[in-house]
């Protein structure tokens, strides 16, 4: 009997430390990442912060700031935010109109996540890239994050099986040997054989760069992630931040023409 508890005990400790490691991800996902010429200009973005293998949601305060960089200019769309709440957490949107063409960067600064498993905060500066009317010009433009991924491959125009390519930087400097976590935005229900294929690992090299071949036609994110230098006080102690750099791209499945 007591053989049968411990056990019991000790499958619902391994149950939790498997729930505590799931990757958090910051999100960005509009509705395309291509606006053409005669089509539809209004793009619907939705902010969360997720599990995204996993289709998890968590609570999400109002972000401390929301914008889009576009031709050098930022500007704030922190207001236009609504919320609603999604499974267990919150979803909060927003609507854009695209008037004029090229690259625009939709960019998140939430408020600190604390996350009681790591006993620290969490803030993820989340992009995502929209072009517009095919005007190819700004998609690797620096936002200006503590942590910040700059693109080397253009990130949108992307098929299933291509490579991606980026920078990761700290305070605008190339992060050497930084862990970037890779996950599959998974609507469609993929099956997930065993937890380390939930996040895909990998590293930057000594310039900061790193690659990726995305396997599947979907969004793609990438956190990189770094220790921060300021604290947060939370019940009379000082507790520490990590910083994650999020960008996501999405991939195209290429298909035949009918004939």
């Amino acid at each position: 009997m007591v053989r049968g508890f411990v056990k019991i005990v000790l499958s619902c400790l391994v149950f939790l430390c498997a729930t505590s490691a799931l990757a958090h991800f910051g999100a960005v996902i509009p509705s395309t990442e291509v606006v053409e010429q005669g089509g539809e200009r209004a793009v619907r973005l939705e902010v969360s912060f997720i599990h995204p293998m996993e289709g998890h949601s968590m609570k999400m305060e109002r972000p401390v700031r929301f914008g889009v960089l576009a031709r050098g200019e930022k500007t704030d769309l922190t207001g236009r935010l609504t919320r609603t709440a999604r499974g267990d957490g919150d979803l909060w949107s927003a609507d854009y109109l695209f008037k004029r063409p090229g690259d625009h960067i939709f960019f998140l600064e939430p408020a600190p996540y604390w996350e009681p498993a790591e006993d620290s905060f969490i803030v993820h500066y989340t992009k995502v890239v929209v072009n517009g009317f095919g005007l190819e010009t700004g998609w690797d433009a620096p936002v200006g994050f503590e942590v910040e991924i700059m693109p080397l491959t253009r990130p949108y125009g992307l098929w299933a099986g291509n490579i991606f390519t980026g920078m990761v930087l700290q305070n605008g400097a190339p992060l050497a040997g930084c862990e970037v976590e890779v996950e599959y935005l998974n609507s469609d229900r993929v099956n997930i054989p065993a937890s380390p294929f939930v996040t895909q690992v990998v590293k930057t090299d000594g310039r900061g760069i790193f690659s990726y071949a995305m396997p599947r036609a979907g969004w793609w994110g990438f956190a990189a992630l770094a220790e921060g230098t300021r604290k947060i006080e939370k019940d009379g102690s000082e507790k520490p931040v990590e910083l994650g750099g999020v960008l996501w791209v999405r991939t195209r499945e290429m298909s035949l023409n009918a004939h």
